[in-house]
């Protein structure tokens, strides 16, 4: 599944499956959700809303099942992510 960038620092980005209707969004502290029996306009009006954060709380966090995705989900988002942000790398131990 494709995500796209999302603006503002609760949403970092989306993807959705419109033959499952099933939408993922990767959250600011990089945890995933998946929700089940989004349609695809509200897919469409995430996508083309000026604040998706708040579009998010009153469209879509209580109005569709969810579930943590997947940790093989999850390594594909932060592939993704990476190659949109650039890879971050772990801290650098301290020198003994």
């Amino acid at each position: 599944m494709e995500h796209r960038k999302l603006t503002g620092a609760r949403l970092r980005s989306a993807g959705y499956d419109a033959r499952l209707q099933r939408l993922e969004i990767v959250f600011g502290d990089r945890s995933m959700r998946t929700y089940k029996g989004v349609p695809d306009e509200v897919w469409r009006r995430l996508l083309a809303s000026p604040n998706p954060g708040s579009y998010f709380d009153d469209r879509i966090a209580e109005e569709y099942p969810s579930e943590p995705a997947s940790a093989a989900g999850q390594d594909q988002a932060r592939s993704r992510l990476d190659d949109l942000f650039g890879a971050t790398a772990p801290p650098a131990d301290p020198p003994a």
